[in-house]
């Protein structure tokens, strides 16, 4: 997977001189990590919507693998969704009258890469077992969270979109999701994008960028 960002700039905010990622060129490819840390307001959201493809009010380019994402048809972005990229959106997007079980189940189903059995596992590393057969809007946000990464973690993908995954986490917690996520990301080579307020201790050596 590559992914080029070109003199993106979203059309609606001020892009400040010292940002390392507006009006700027930079690249990602297989097996990159790359953390985007600024505070609220600042685009982080909108980077991450840009290049999953549901926003387009930028100015710049954004190409995957060599390919323009304005270009790319609703139905190819669909392909795209499914095999190489997967996302964690900052506002979950679960389903919340279906268990924690079946928010992950399902997409798993769509295009699996690993069996049912793995939702036990990783739910059992992350601590959330007992909440695999609860409704989800009767957990707490933090287990969302980590529903929605282990959901994020079923499919296939070569590309991880992270958008502040960690917010409702203490440092353990955002610790043993991390490192699941970064196992994840090497079995499959897979690049990985994270975007959130502030520099977790524990990523030592991903590369750090400002908005």
């Amino acid at each position: 997977m590559n992914l080029s960002l070109h003199n993106i700039s979203p059309k609606y905010i001020s892009v400040g001189e010292r940002s390392e990622i507006w009006g700027r060129e930079f690249e990602i490819n297989s097996s990159d990590h790359l953390q985007v840390v600024a505070p609220s307001g600042s685009g982080k959201t909108s980077l991450i919507h840009f290049i999953y493809g549901i926003r387009n009010d930028y100015e710049g380019r954004i190409l995957i693998e060599g390919r323009d994402i304005k270009s790319i048809s609703h139905e190819k972005k669909g392909i795209l969704r499914r095999e190489k990229i997967s996302i964690v959106f900052q506002d979950l997007k679960l389903f919340e009258d279906r268990t924690a079980f079946e928010n992950i189940e399902v997409k798993r189903k769509l295009n699996p890469y690993h069996n049912e059995d793995e939702i036990t596992a990783m739910a059992k590393r992350l601590g959330v077992t007992s909440k695999l057969s609860q409704i989800i809007r009767t957990c707490s946000y933090g287990e969302q969270q980590r529903i929605a990464i282990i959901r994020a973690l079923m499919q296939p993908f070569e590309l991880l979109l992270l958008d502040e995954p960690f917010s409702h986490l203490d440092e353990e917690n955002r610790q043993k999701a991390f490192e699941l996520i970064s196992e994840e990301c090497s079995k499959r080579n897979a690049a990985m994008l994270l975007a959130d307020l502030k520099r977790s201790s524990f990523l030592e050596n991903e590369k750090t960028l400002s908005l």
